[in-house]
């Protein structure tokens, strides 16, 4: 003779999924955690802060320069093959898109590469995006200030046994900060221009 299952006890597949559900939330919270959390001070979650770099003619730029504007950061490096110059083009283009409002928005891109972008690299890169978007460098040490304030991870990863035989492991995203210089929001970096820019839009109000 069967027994009846009781209705109300949940079978064991449906108490395994659960407890899958809880643990994968806890992993994406203590990750949200870690990134948006940290110990930092800047920002109204630990994000961006003060920095010191060169512009492309190798003159002293501080976030302090942009007080006033919404800054839109990317971190990347002029030697990636395809998702910074895609990432800055989406950029540039959402801009266009905003119509009068891109006033209001400084493009930056900061190369996580000093060694290869010096200050005349990044000029002549940024200016193929357009005249909105300014490139930063500074020194080794800079950068890596300047990365661990916006919770940037960025790691050299050897192609060959030349000196240029590298390219650079780097986190993809836009970080949106207020005219004080208060981080906003991050942006995907992967939309494309007219979602960006409503995106944009909707964040800017």
């Amino acid at each position: 003779m069967t027994t009846a299952t009781d209705p109300k006890t949940p079978s064991p597949r449906v108490l395994y999924a659960t407890l899958g559900m809880l643990l994968a939330m806890l992993l994406i919270g203590a990750g949200i955690f870690m990134w948006f959390g940290g110990n930092g001070s800047s920002g109204a979650l630990g994000i961006g802060g003060p920095f010191t770099l060169q512009d492309g003619n190798g003159k002293p730029v501080t976030d302090r320069d942009f007080r006033g504007k919404y800054m839109l950061v990317y971190f990347g490096f002029t030697f990636c093959p395809d998702v910074c110059p895609t990432t800055l083009s989406a950029m540039a283009d959402a801009m266009d898109k905003l119509g009068t409002a891109a006033g209001r928005v400084q493009l930056l891109f900061i190369t996580v590469d000093p060694k290869r972008d010096t200050p005349s690299v990044v000029k002549q890169y940024a200016a193929a995006f357009g005249p909105r978007v300014q490139g930063l460098t500074g020194s080794e040490d800079e950068i890596a200030r300047v990365a661990k304030e916006y919770r940037v991870y960025y790691a050299e990863h050897r192609t060959g046994p030349g000196p240029n035989d590298y390219s650079m492991d780097h986190s993809s995203v836009l970080y949106l900060m207020s005219p004080n210089g208060a981080f906003l929001a991050p942006v995907r970096a992967d939309l494309p221009a007219d979602e960006m820019a409503a995106a944009l839009q909707k964040l800017m109000r």
